[in-house]
């Protein structure tokens, strides 16, 4: 994966566009599911602790949420490919792809010690999509730390002599880690 240039303010106002699309969709599809549903087979009347009869129809409820976000789920895959999602796809699989680092980034930062080219190309990539992020998220609490691990890895690469690029990074460097 390579990073690309995302204009900011367009991500966020399609983002946020997409996240009220979606909590507005899952409600109402949520509530009028578990309605139809609840008309068609509801009514199950039960005994409570107390002795008292009374309706529960909880698990109809839960039918009709879990069939509603499965329904915004396979729309959202639906479109994601278009070029309203770009920047939001491109974001989300970025973000998928810094999971998939962080859980192995003890062994690739301790590679990277022992002067591994790879580990290094890795960390490269990972601090500086990990920045484009924060900024694209106005994550602001730890950006000085990983500013800190940037020039750290900047450093090390400059004292080993070393030239590494974004462009060298691919996601199956990983697999050997």
């Amino acid at each position: 994966m390579q990073l690309i240039e995302i204009n900011k303010t367009l991500y966020r106002k399609r983002l946020n566009i997409v996240i009220v699309s979606f909590i507005a969709t899952l409600l109402f599809l949520s509530l009028g599911l578990s309605s139809l549903i609840i008309s068609f087979f509801g009514d199950l009347v039960i005994e409570n602790s107390a002795g008292e009869m009374e309706v529960n129809n909880f698990r109809y409820n839960i039918l009709g949420v879990v069939l509603a976000l499965s329904a915004c789920a396979a729309v959202l895959h639906q479109v994601k490919d278009k070029l309203f999602f770009k920047e939001i796809y491109y974001v989300w699989n970025l973000k998928q792809l810094h999971n998939k680092i962080y859980r192995k980034i003890n062994k690739i930062k301790l590679a990277a010690k022992s002067e591994d080219v790879n580990a290094l190309i890795i960390l490269n990539f990972y601090y500086h999509s990990r920045k484009q992020v924060y900024l694209l998220d106005d994550n602001t609490l730890t950006f000085p730390e990983l500013e800190k691990d940037i020039r750290q890895l900047e450093e090390l690469t400059s004292t080993l002599n070393l030239t590494i690029s974004l462009s060298q990074f691919d996601e199956s460097l990983l697999f050997q880690y």
